[in-house]
C-alpha cells in the first residue's frame, strides 16, 4: 500500500523505474526504522527509502530529486548519536547498507577499499590474515559502517596514539548533488590541491553521497600490555591522565569510567572492574621489547604516584579483551540504570578534566539527574550519559538543557562540543555557542558552493544566524559559565 500523498506520485514513478519494489519503501510499517538514528530524542518519518546496491543507481536517484527539489539523508547503519541520519519530512532516506562490498585488499600498500556500507570490524577482520588492523574502533564498531565513519569523523578508544577516521583514510570516492562521480584524495600520501578530502571527513552527509573509500591499515603491534588502575577519588584518575601524557607516552588507549559507569559496566559485561572504586583508567600500551616494558614500568609509577589504590595488569590476551570488553559495553550497561539515557559528547584539554567532571556532578545535583562519565581521557572526549525516565513529566526536557550546559562548559573551558558523534540536529544551539557569526557565514557558503539548493542533509550542522540571533547564544553567557547559582568545586 502507498502511503505517499498525491503530490509526491512524481518522485515516487521516478524512483520506481529506477530501484526493484523491493527496495523502495514506502509504507508507514517500512518506514518506522529509519524514523531516527541512534539519537532517538527526535523522530520523523520520510517521504520513501531508496536502497540502492550501484552507483548508477545513487546517481539516478540523485537526478531525480535534484530536479524536483527533493532533500536527499544518506544514511548507514543508523548508529550515530546526534541526530545526524534524522530523515526530512519532504524527503528521502539514501540507504547504503547494500553498498557492503570489501573491493580491494592490498597489503603491500597497507590499503583496503570498501563499500560505505561495510562494517568497521569487518574491515579488521578481513585484514587480520595479512597482520594488519583499521585503528579507529567506535564502540559500535560491530554495527557502525564505514560510511558513516567518514561522515561523523568517527574516533574510538585506540585514536589516541592513531587518530580519528580522518587520519585513517585516504580516498574517498562521492556522487555531487548534480550527480557527478568524484575521487577526493588518492591511494597516495598526498596529493596535490585543496584538502577536499579532509573537508568531506566529519561533513556530516551535507556535501555529497560517499559510495568508495579507501582505508589506510596498520601492522598490528607485536605487544600490547593493558593495565587498569582504580582511584578513590575522580580527580586523582583526572591527574594522572595529564601525568602520562607530560611524561611522553602516548597510549594506544586511555579510557577513563567513574562509579556510576563502573558499576554497570561491570554488572553487564563482568570484566573484572573493582565497584567500589570512584574511578578507574585503562591503559593499554603496545611496542615491543625493553621500550614496552619501559613504557609499563614508568606508567605503572605514575599511576601509584597519582594515589592510584590499586594497579593491575592483563596477564593474557583473553584478560585484556575482557577489561576492553566492559568499557566497550558500557554505553548498553547503563541503559539497565534507567529507562533513558542522553549520551553527550565534548571535548576539553586533558588539564581541565577534573574541573569540568566536578562541574558536571554540580549540574547533576541542580537538575536532579544521575550522569554516569564513561570518556577517552587520553584526548579529552568526554561522553556523559544522563539517566532520565521520558515517561515522567519534564525529565527530557531537564536532560536536554543538562546537555546543552555540559556542552557550553566545554567551550567555556577551551573545549569543542563534538568529538567524534558531530553535530547533526542535536548540536545546532550549541554551534551558536562554539562559533562567531562571521564563522558560520564561511560554513554556509562551503554549503552552498557543494549543495546551492541546500538538498542534501538540510537543517542539519549549520544553525541559520537567524536562530543563533533568536537564541542570544553567540557567546557562552557572556564569559560567564551557565546556572552561577550552583556551587562550584
Amino acid at each position: 500500500m502507498n502511503d505517499l500523498p498525491e503530490s509526491n506520485n512524481s518522485l515516487l514513478l521516478a524512483l520506481r523505474e529506477i530501484l526493484p519494489e523491493k527496495y523502495l519503501l514506502t509504507t508507514k510499517e517500512d518506514l518506522k526504522p529509519y524514523e531516527c538514528d541512534g539519537f532517538p530524542v527526535y523522530r520523523r518519518l520520510p517521504l520513501a527509502v531508496a536502497l540502492p546496491s550501484t552507483i548508477e543507481e545513487v546517481q539516478k536517484i540523485i537526478h531525480v530529486c535534484e530536479s524536483l527539489r527533493v532533500p536527499i539523508v544518506a544514511r548507514g547503519a543508523g548508529t550515530g548519536l546526534s541526530g545526524g541520519a534524522l530523515p526530512h519530512e519532504g524527503g528521502i532516506i539514501l540507504g547504503l547498507a547494500r553498498f557492503n562490498r570489501i573491493l580491494e585488499i592490498n597489503d603491500d600498500s597497507m590499503t583496503m577499499r570498501v563499500q560505505p556500507g561495510v562494517r568497521n570490524l569487518a574491515i579488521s577482520e578481513a585484514a587480520a590474515p595479512y597482520g594488519l588492523y583499521y585503528a579507529p574502533d567506535p564502540s559500535s564498531q560491530i554495527a557502525c559502517t564505514i560510511g558513516g565513519n567518514v561522515a561523523e569523523n568517527a574516533g574510538g578508544v585506540h585514536c589516541l596514539k592513531y587518530g580519528l577516521t580522518v587520519h585513517n583514510v585516504l580516498e574517498v570516492k562521492i556522487i555531487t548533488v548534480e550527480g557527478a562521480l568524484v575521487t577526493l584524495g588518492s591511494s597516495t600520501l598526498d596529493t596535490p590541491g585543496y584538502d577536499l578530502l579532509g573537508l568531506m571527513t566529519g561533513s556530516e552527509g551535507m556535501l555529497g553521497i560517499i559510495v568508495e573509500v579507501v582505508v589506510k591499515l596498520l601492522p598490528r603491534p607485536p605487544e600490547t600490555k593493558v593495565l587498569m588502575a582504580s582511584f578513590d577519588t575522580v580527580e586523582d584518575a583526572a591527574n594522572a591522565v595529564s601525568t602520562i601524557i607530560s611524561a611522553g607516552i602516548i597510549p594506544a588507549g586511555l579510557e577513563m569510567m567513574d562509579n556510576l559507569a563502573i558499576q554497570a559496566a561491570e554488572a553487564f559485561a563482568h570484566a573484572g572492574y573493582p565497584v567500589d572504586a570512584e574511578a578507574i583508567l585503562l591503559c593499554e600500551l603496545d611496542g615491543e621489547g625493553e621500550q614496552l616494558a619501559e613504557e609499563v614500568s614508568l606508567v605503572a609509577d605514575i599511576l601509584r604516584e597519582a594515589n592510584s589504590i590499586r594497579v593491575v595488569m592483563a596477564s593474557s590476551d583473553e584478560e585484556k579483551a575482557t577489561l576492553w570488553a566492559g568499557r566497550k559495553a558500557a554505553f548498553p550497561a547503563v541503559g539497565r540504570l534507567s529507562p533513558d539515557y542522553y549520551c553527550m559528547d565534548g571535548t576539553i584539554p586533558r588539564k581541565k578534566i577534573a574541573a569540568v567532571l566536578a562541574e558536571i556532578q554540580a549540574l547533576s545535583e541542580h537538575y536532579d539527574l544521575r550522569v554516569a562519565n564513561v570518556f577517552h581521557a587520553g584526548d579529552g572526549n568526554l561522553h556523559p550519559l544522563i539517566l532520565f525516565d521520558a515517561g515522567k513529566t519534564g525529565e527530557l526536557e531537564r536532560a536536554e538543557h543538562f546537555g546543552a550546559d555540559i556542552l557550553e562548559l566545554c567551550v567555556k573551558m577551551g573545549g569543542t562540543i563534538t568529538g567524534e558523534h558531530g553535530v547533526g540536529f542535536e548540536k545546532l544551539d550549541q554551534m551558536c555557542v562554539q562559533f562567531s557569526e562571521d564563522e558560520l557565514t564561511h560554513f554556509h557558503n562551503i554549503k552552498y558552493a557543494f549543495d546551492p539548493y541546500e538538498l542534501l542533509n538540510p537543517g542539519k550542522v549549520i544553525p541559520t544566524l537567524h536562530r543563533c540571533a533568536e537564541l542570544g547564544a553567540m557567546h557562552v553567557h557572556h564569559g560567564e559559565l551557565p546556572h552561577p547559582d550552583i556551587p562550584r568545586f
